[in-house]
């Protein structure tokens, strides 16, 4: 076995130090369950009376002699969105392969599954990245039954598969495994999709092309087969031990898929505790786990949305990371693929170039995955080098790829695209953010320009229609941070900023707002934190001002002299009560007024269950990151948002 990196090494003991309190209270939860099996022999007569009275035959003689190992399956399924429309089938291919293999499996409940695809530049965006919570909420409410064994999580979109996590890690005495249903095939391009929606952007076509354009792209059952978040959230799954071995990108509605679905229940049922093998969640997701799935993001150029998540996530089982951690790994872990937006290719590509056997290979071979960790396959990474195939009708494990099939789509360990990976942490006098620069040429990954404040990314796209923004200049888009707003993604922003920089402009965008797995060609800084709406420095922004963004020295500047920026006030936001009501939003309010910030997850999980908030400009202070005086200053606007925070949390409580 190879020795882990020196940096990989560094990073994990520095967080299991780290999370020393958290991750033990979190143990001693969890493993205070452990011994009430089977679950439901802890539930009166009456209670199991109610567990049972849905069911017939054969299931319902079963959980009533409270002998076999009982699944309870939580499920994202609706009609309207391609990815989840695939799990309406699943549950009977569950429940088949459960009896077939001395089981059951119950349908426990259902979870919410909203697509930032469908509600992106609408008001119903500003619901999505609170629509976590509610999932993880939801498949609480699935669990907390006490009738399941084990569980069967099937999800795969944007927020769906984190808040199936941190939802299902509450119940981390459950041996639980994630479904995935695959991707759609390949459509459209994704350059032919991009050109399309910039000529819509300039006039160039009408909405009847744009349209024939995006149907061509998203045209059946499957995940959208750009690596956007919900890709990522397949691959994390994977590296994490989450899946089954290379089950993320097999298409939906096939042999292959069927009985990778039929395989989980199997699985699931053999690490009960019943049946001597047990493996809950909980000890699944441990400190090394957390840092494979930062090492795979970094090495796909994955989304941006998993410095959320997966801070959120990690939190849930005790474990306490932040940009820091994702940046120090950034320096050591080389870009392995191209995938749009980071190249041409689609997932589809990436998994016929070798997919994730192939990746966890070489990073293996290069020491950058932790090796040594368990996973629902059994103990060790290395599981994960193999890929199923379907051989005289029986699924079966076969070594997976040696070489890569597409070198223009994924490499091997010793020719990378690039020697570090796809996201960097920037600092500076505007705060902290993130910037996903594997899909940025590099010679725009410098800009200094004047800012051009807006507030929204309407005035954003008013300024563009009036050809106002036919100059160098860096768009700060404030107020979009999860207090104001519920931190929508900008996607409204791409398309009018590729235009402009395609035109020869230097352009940038710096927001406390979200971009997403979308990210793309032009260089945004995003998820600044504090944000505006708890003092952030983007709040004290003004048009005019000259900002410099340096990507690869993680530079978030503002040439200002020290006094004038000293003495300015933040800004207060203009119509702030329009993002309070309407589509819902009334409901969300105490989620808004609950969120941490964006590096501590944007979560109103993260104080309840044992993390609590860390102060991320002093760890950056620790690490000699940024000059004293800009230290200090991010120092001070982390107490004050902790302050408000805590406003918060004693008006709730």
């Amino acid at each position: 076995m190879v020795s882990p990196h020196s940096q990989l090494k560094q990073v994990t003991d520095r967080i299991i130090e780290r999370s020393k309190p958290t991750r033990a209270a979190y143990l001693a939860r969890i493993d205070a369950a452990h011994g009430k099996f089977p679950a439901r022999g802890a539930l009166s007569c009456a209670n199991l009376a109610h567990g049972f009275a849905g069911l017939e035959g054969q299931e319902k003689f079963a959980i009533k002699a409270v002998r076999e190992p009982n699944i309870g399956i939580v499920s994202s399924y609706n009609e309207m969105l391609s990815a989840h429309a695939p799990y309406k089938s699943f549950p009977d291919i569950i429940k088949q392969a459960a009896r077939e293999h001395g089981g059951i499996a119950q349908f426990a409940g259902g979870v919410p599954a909203m697509c930032d695809g469908i509600t992106q530049g609408n008001a119903g965006m500003e619901l999505s990245l609170f629509s976590r919570e509610v999932i993880a909420m939801s498949t609480a409410v699935a669990l907390t039954h006490n009738m399941f064994d084990a569980a069967l999580c099937l999800g795969v979109c944007d927020k769906i598969v984190p808040g199936l996590a941190i939802g299902a890690l509450q119940f981390g005495h459950l041996p639980t495994i994630f479904v995935p249903a695959g991707p759609m095939t390949s459509g459209l391009t994704n350059d032919e999709k991009a050109k399309v929606r910039q000529e819509f952007a300039t006039g160039q076509c009408d909405r009847g092309a744009l349209l024939e354009a995006e149907a061509a792209a998203y045209h059946g059952h499957g995940t959208c087969t750009f690596y956007g978040t919900a890709n990522s959230n397949q691959m994390l799954m994977e590296v994490m031990g989450l899946h089954l071995p290379s089950a993320a990108f097999v298409h939906p509605h096939t042999e292959l898929r069927d009985a990778l679905t039929a395989e989980a229940a199997r699985r699931v049922l053999d690490i009960t505790f019943e049946r001597g093998n047990y493996t809950p969640i909980g000890h699944v997701v441990d400190e090394k786990a957390i840092v494979n799935g930062i090492v795979a993001l970094l090495a796909t150029g994955g989304s941006t949305n998993h410095t959320l998540h997966l801070v959120a996530i990690a939190r849930a089982a005790g474990i306490v990371i932040d940009w820091n951690d994702f940046d120090e790994l950034s320096q050591a872990v080389p870009l392995l693929a191209k995938i749009y937006p980071n190249g041409k290719a689609d997932v589809n590509h990436f998994h016929a170039a070798g997919g994730v056997a192939f990746l966890v290979r070489n990073l293996l071979a290069g020491g950058l995955l932790h090796e040594d960790v368990q996973t629902v396959v059994g103990r060790g990474l290395s599981h994960y080098t193999k890929e199923p195939k379907l051989i005289d009708g029986k699924l079966q494990w076969v070594d997976g790829a040696a070489e890569s099939h597409d070198t223009k789509v994924l490499r091997g360990i010793g020719e990378p695209f690039q020697p570090d990976g796809g996201l960097r942490l920037m600092q500076g006098k505007l705060g902290r953010g993130v910037i996903k620069i594997s899909a940025v040429a590099p010679e725009h990954r410098v800009v200094k320009a004047p800012a051009i404040v807006f507030n929204s990314q309407e005035e954003v796209q008013e300024a563009f229609d009036k050809g106002e923004l036919k100059r160098d200049f860096v768009a700060v888009v404030r107020f979009q941070g999860a207090r104001a707003n519920g931190m929508p993604e900008l996607h409204r922003l791409t398309p009018l900023l590729g235009v402009l920089q395609d035109q020869g402009f230097h352009v940038a965008l710096v927001t406390d707002g979200r971009m997403s797995g979308a990210s793309g060609k032009v260089p945004a800084v995003i998820h600044v934190s504090p944000e505006a709406l708890l003092q952030g420095p983007l709040g004290k922004v003004r048009t005019g001002d000259m900002l410099v963004i340096d990507a690869p020295a993680g530079l978030l500047d503002i040439e200002i002299d020290a006094k004038e920026w000293d003495a300015r006030e933040v800004e207060a936001p203009l119509h702030q009560e329009a993002n309070e009501a309407g589509f819902g939003r009334e409901l969300f309010g105490v989620f808004r007024s609950a969120a941490l910030p964006a590096e501590e997850g944007a979560s109103v999980f993260g104080a309840l269950i044992g993390a609590q908030p860390t102060d991320a400009a002093g760890a950056a202070q620790a690490d000699g990151a940024a000059a004293p005086r800009e230290r200090n200053a991010l120092r001070d606007n982390a107490r004050a948002a902790a302050s408000v925070l805590n406003k918060g949390h004693a008006t709730h409580h």
